[in-house]
């Protein structure tokens, strides 16, 4: 269908219905909503998160990434608030029943971490676990490098804090570093992806679902994973997100990541990373974290055997017991 010149305007922000989120198997949490803006962007956006277990709990925050939504935590919200704990899992704004903005430029990293910096100061979470993993990390971490004091606990779990650094050369299983004044070694993969996600005129959650586990989902699971995105309106975020990857030293997130690591390599508190065994993009990082980060020294950094990048999927009752294990 031709759309006229002078036809309707596109909406600022879509709001996935909810009757798509009916009966999602694994999934009977009721919703909940925080009203979010940043300071270079007066929109209001509501913001959803799961909130299960006592209020009076520790607080469990879970922060997923790209192209998931607060869903792929749904194995490990349940063991979270049956051993008494405050499980919290969010939907960045453009995921899950979060607010979807249409123009795609809108979406920044710096306003990823200020957004869900808005709804943790909102809540005024304090003594917070983080599990973060893929964007959830440069996310995640980027909100625990602004509130420190809020937080008692890291658990990274296939994440990234790309800053482009030549001295990065040889320490990644997918390479993103500077080479030299003028030029970068990207591996081809991520380059592939990062186009693909412009160019793919069926651009859909759950492609990246069947790529990037080890087990068998099903479909009823991979339709889960599609439910927030009904068109393109919706896919704004979901298609931004690889373009917000710092593929060199110059860019603007790759600066965001490196204040986030000077506040890191100072984080005594006890921080632990949760790998896979095949997840080839992040391969790496887990080394990065522990080396770096004080409060990594020490722990009981664990490897998660036949787990893909999307572990939560794979093993997620089991990571979570690793998880609770640690903390007690």
């Amino acid at each position: 269908m031709t759309v006229p010149v002078d036809g309707p305007e596109v909406p600022d922000v879509v709001r996935t219905a909810d009757e798509r989120f009916a009966a999602l198997p694994g999934y009977p949490f009721k919703p909940n909503y925080c009203e979010v803006v940043t300071e270079d962007l007066s929109i209001p956006l509501r913001m959803h998160y799961v909130d299960e277990g006592p209020r009076d709990g520790p607080v469990i925050l879970m922060v997923h990434g790209e192209p998931s939504w607060s869903y792929l935590y749904r194995k490990l919200i349940h063991v979270f608030a049956e051993a008494g704990y405050r499980a919290i899992a969010v939907d960045l704004i453009g995921f899950g029943r979060s607010d979807k903005l249409t123009f795609s430029p809108r979406y920044t990293a710096a306003r990823h971490i200020e957004w869900l910096r808005s709804l943790v100061t909102q809540l005024d979470l304090r003594g917070v676990t983080l599990i973060c993993q893929d964007w959830g990390g440069p996310v995640g971490l980027g909100v625990l490098s602004r509130e420190a004091d809020r937080f008692a606990a890291v658990v990274a779990g296939n994440t990234i804090l790309h800053t482009g650094s030549a001295e990065l050369e040889g320490q990644l299983g997918w390479s993103v570093h500077a080479r030299g004044d003028e030029n970068s070694e990207v591996n081809k993969a991520l380059l592939d992806w990062a186009r693909h996600s412009q160019r793919s005129e069926y651009f859909e959650a759950s492609d990246s679902l069947h790529v990037a586990t080890v087990t068998d989902v099903g479909p009823e699971i991979a339709k889960a994973w599609d439910v927030p995105f009904p068109g393109e309106w919706h896919k704004a975020g979901m298609r931004q997100f690889p373009l917000l990857i710092p593929l060199t030293d110059t860019d603007e997130g790759a600066d965001i990541c490196r204040q986030t690591w000077a506040v890191l390599e100072q984080f005594e508190r006890p921080f632990l990373t949760l790998f896979s065994d095949s997840d080839p993009p992040t391969r790496g990082w887990e080394t990065q974290f522990q080396e770096r980060v004080p409060g990594a020294q020490g722990q009981p950094h664990q490897v998660l055997e036949r787990a893909g990048h999307y572990w939560q999927e794979d093993c997620g009752e089991r990571a979570a017991q690793i998880i609770l294990d640690w903390l007690a």
